[in-house]
């Protein structure tokens, strides 16, 4: 029997199989930052045992950071100290971390695949749910724990149950102003939010392929979002074309023996997986969520359904039955692990060149990177943003999960490009609605839901 992409690259890197069933991994990357990782540093100097391998770690600082005066000292005590901690951690373990100020400086997720650090094929984990996005270039990636990154830190190895394997298939072309971030919600709102749980996904089908790097990693980002373990795409020329080139990618003789091997990285025909599901691209419209968690997502221009959540209803102040369209917006956040990559902040500048943002509406537009940073500059986009009423602020994790001083004050509603709309995730009393680019800066520039395909003539 032909086996997934899932069991060619973990059984590649299983090292033993405990009693149990339980198997030593081998992690081929780890990637850290300033909230996960002190714990598991302070346990390791107390145990007296060295970072293993200090070549595989790649730390950056992205949670706490400032997305505004990024030259000054960070002024909130915490994040200063965690942030402190980091770099002194690193500097002491030989540890290679880009701090503000770097040039390759960001939001891990975001760093990682534009460096070329993520590979296919490869493990790779970090302190930190959204690891899944480098799912996106075929590698098995996934979020641990505190007491799971001092173990690879000491071993670079993890001790894991194999995960069962989900492939979801999606065929047939995306429709007028869909974006992968449409499709992803709308895959979470049919197996909602628990749906996954147990799994490792793997998307197929024509409307993944059709889907841009980018597009995939904002797929692949959100799978723990159904409760799956990670989300994967087996790599193609896509992935090839995107890592070509890149600063830590193969070169030369050394590409090309990768990129071979890389071809043989996707599931076998006859490779049997735990459960199977199929969806048709023309189903998918815009979406926006209405509710608490990420399942609890609609197209944009449907109704709240009657039997979902009340105690989420009553806590975003909707009622079944309501439409979204036409409700009031305070705050539009655009940015993330999720959706703060160049091709989303060319997106929102194309979209609302020509129009105004809306006076009630405040605006927070966040690159992932300094890269994306410099590439928005250099592009004019941040030119083109002001003369639309926005500013272009500097990388961070900023409003995702309101951890620094982009915060959404109790009561008011954000529609927000990141990746969970839990109670208080942006803001203690925070009402957030998911949403991808396109329906972000439609609220941005008339200050309520509102179709995307409609006011921008998609």
């Amino acid at each position: 029997m032909g086996k997934t992409l899932l069991d060619k690259i973990w059984d590649a890197h299983t090292v033993r199989i405990e009693d149990g069933g339980r198997c030593v991994l081998y992690i081929d990357r780890a990637y850290i930052h300033e909230v996960t990782s002190p714990v598991a540093f302070a346990s390791l100097e107390k145990r007296g045992i060295e970072v293993a391998r200090p070549a595989q770690i790649t730390a950056m600082p992205d949670h706490n950071i400032p997305t505004v005066n990024q030259h000054l000292p960070i002024t909130e005590p915490q994040s200063r100290t965690q942030v402190a901690t980091l770099e002194a951690n690193c500097r002491r373990h030989g540890i290679e971390c880009f701090s503000l100020g770097n040039p390759n400086h960001g939001i891990v997720h975001i760093v990682g695949p534009q460096l070329g650090l993520t590979q296919p094929g490869m493990t790779i984990v970090c302190g930190d749910s959204h690891t899944s996005t480098h799912g996106a270039l075929g590698a098995v990636a996934f979020g641990i724990g505190t007491t799971e990154v001092e173990m690879v830190l000491a071993s670079q190895c993890i001790i894991q149950t194999k995960p069962k394997s989900m492939r979801i298939t999606i065929d047939g072309k995306l429709g007028r102003g869909v974006e992968a971030k449409d499709l992803i919600l709308y895959v979470i709102s049919k197996l909602t939010a628990a749906g996954g749980t147990g799994y490792f996904i793997e998307y197929a089908g024509e409307a993944i392929r059709s889907l841009s790097m980018e597009g995939r990693m904002t797929v692949c980002n959100m799978s723990i979002e159904c409760g799956a373990r990670g989300g994967l795409i087996a790599p193609d020329q896509t992935t090839f074309d995107y890592l070509k080139g890149r600063p830590r990618a193969p070169k030369g003789e050394a590409w090309d023996r990768a990129v071979e091997q890389w071809k043989t990285l996707y599931s076998d025909p006859d490779a049997r997986f735990d459960a199977e599901l199929h969806f048709d691209a023309a189903d998918i419209q815009p979406m926006i969520t209405y509710g608490t968690n990420p399942g609890m997502g609609m197209e944009i221009t449907g109704t709240i359904p009657a039997d979902c959540d009340q105690k989420a209803l009553e806590y975003m102040g909707f009622a079944s039955g309501e439409k979204m369209l036409g409700k009031p917006v305070d705050y539009v956040f655009v940015g993330s692990c999720t959706n703060g990559r160049i091709e989303d902040l060319r997106r929102f500048t194309e979209l609302v060149s020509g129009h105004r943002k809306a006076d009630n509406v405040i605006a927070w537009i966040v690159p992932g990177s300094k890269e994306v940073e410099a590439m928005a500059h250099a592009e004019g986009l941040d030119k083109r943003l002001a003369e639309a009423g926005f500013e272009l602020r500097q990388p961070g994790c900023s409003a995702c999960l309101a951890m620094n001083a982009d915060k959404i004050p109790a009561g008011k509603y954000a529609v927000s490009t990141s990746n969970r709309n839990f109670e208080g995730r942006q803001g203690p009393g925070a009402r957030t609605m998911l949403s991808g680019i396109a329906v972000a800066a439609a609220a941005a520039v008339t200050g309520r839901i509102t179709d995307p395909r409609e006011i921008f003539k998609l």
